[in-house]
């Protein structure tokens, strides 16, 4: 839910890099829980590395949005440099109040308007980092359940016998003592019959 909720915003606001990411995480989320359901543990596993690598693609996220290592928030990195669209946050966050300015006096800007904001309650890059933080931490909780599941799912197939189940003394043992008290009659029975041929 918190991926859906998150790709919606991204389609929001064009960021087509967060975008592709977050379609592939609800695909392995979708695919985790068909293998906790099914008792698949090798796509468990799959969703425990891709959480690896979810937190990692999420620190970046925070590190492009507080603009560490050289990074900076307003760069096209996460549109691909094929828009020069940001956050839809940036202008529709709490308390924001969008202006439009006519640029119409400036050459070669005419018809295009200068859009400013103003009375946010919160920087969008601030919110952003707050969802990523908040991904990554579900993303840990999952990779701690995802372990757990895969253990108890290989201790359940250590454990089983699919010839006798969980039965420590299985089904097929119950028939051994009156088969052999029939191979021992049939035996007694051949005996009798050939010792009193002979006497015959």
């Amino acid at each position: 839910v918190a991926a859906l909720e998150r790709q919606v915003f991204d389609f929001l606001g064009y960021q087509w890099a967060p975008i592709l990411a977050n379609f592939l995480h609800i695909i392995i989320v979708i695919l985790g829980l068909f293998g906790t359901i099914q008792y698949r543990p090798r796509y468990i596993v799959v969703y425990a590395i891709w959480t690896a690598i979810w937190v990692t693609w999420n620190i970046f996220i925070i590190c492009f949005y507080l603009e560490v290592g050289g990074l900076s928030k307003d760069s096209e990195l996460l549109t691909f440099n094929i828009s020069r669209h940001q956050s839809w946050w940036s202008e529709n966050g709490p308390g924001c109040v969008r202006k439009e300015a006519s640029m119409s006096g400036i050459k070669g800007l005419d018809n295009h308007s200068y859009i400013s904001v103003i009375g946010c309650a919160l920087e969008y890059r601030y919110i952003e980092v707050m969802h990523s933080s908040f991904q990554i931490l579900i993303a840990l909780v999952g990779f701690v359940y995802a372990c757990y599941v895969v253990s108890v799912f290989t201790e359940e197939e250590d454990s089983f016998d699919f010839i006798g189940g969980f039965d420590p003394f299985p089904l097929y043992h119950v028939n051994e003592k009156p088969t052999n008290l029939l191979f021992k009659q049939t035996y007694l029975l051949i005996s009798h019959t050939g010792f009193s041929g002979t006497e015959g």
